[in-house]
């Protein structure tokens, strides 16, 4: 018999998911060859990238499947900041800017991505969608699957500058009309960082070095009260 400690420990199979992993063969039936990518994480969460052109269908796809809840629908811009990192140190030497795009979990082949996340209320499970945006920035609204998409879809609008076709009314949420470039992109000069490095690292104020001495309570005749 050979000693236990020159054995390998035992490696355990993570457990199975069958909902998720049946959700994700649902849609792969529906959507063919534009379901893209997946990501599972067995009992916790789903991502799935579908492409830019199954947008609409996608949302449609999810709702006949149950996905009823519409939580949210936003963009995000993996494009590094030229301008540097809130965190980074203005006091340290500058360094070469990391340019590289890297479009997270699923992947991805573009700079600007939609995402959106749904619930099955009933199933109690939910399911995280992304696409590319391509070059037009135009992508197709959901509203005829979920209302809720409606204001979602005007900010990410306002702030990254892509366009929802067949939206009613993409007028700005926040900004006057008039306003010029998208807050939210990663190039948008912002003012007060260009002004001075980003607050939070410059503008903490030091705490005291010692402590105030105690000052006695207020009575009456020294508060000016009458006894």
């Amino acid at each position: 018999m050979s000693d236990a400690t020159d054995t390998e420990p035992e490696t355990r199979a993570l457990p199975g998911d069958g909902l998720r992993e049946g959700i994700v063969a649902d849609l792969r039936s529906d959507l063919g060859d534009q379901l893209l990518d997946s990501h599972l994480v067995p009992q916790t969460d789903l991502w799935v990238r579908v492409g830019s052109e199954a947008w609409d269908f996608t949302g449609q796809t999810l709702r006949a499947h149950g996905f009823h809840y519409f939580c949210f629908l936003s963009a995000i811009d993996w494009m590094p900041s030229p301008f540097g990192k809130g965190e980074d140190d203005p006091e340290a030497e500058p360094t070469e800017p990391d340019t590289e795009v890297r479009q997270g979990v699923t992947g991805g082949e573009t700079r600007f991505q939609l995402l959106a996340r749904v619930t099955d209320i009933d199933r109690h499970v939910s399911v995280s969608i992304k696409a590319d945006v391509p070059e037009s920035m135009s992508m197709p609204t959901w509203i005829r699957h979920y209302a809720g998409a409606n204001w979602h879809e005007r900010e990410t609008h306002e702030m990254f500058g892509i366009t929802f076709a067949g939206h009613p009314d993409l007028r700005n949420l926040y900004l006057p009309g008039e306003f010029e470039g998208f807050p939210l992109r990663k190039d948008f000069p912002l003012l007060s960082r260009m002004v001075k490095p980003w607050p939070g690292i410059v503008d903490v104020e030091p705490m005291p070095e010692f402590d105030e001495p105690d000052q006695p309570a207020a009575t009456p005749e020294t508060d000016g009260g009458a006894s």
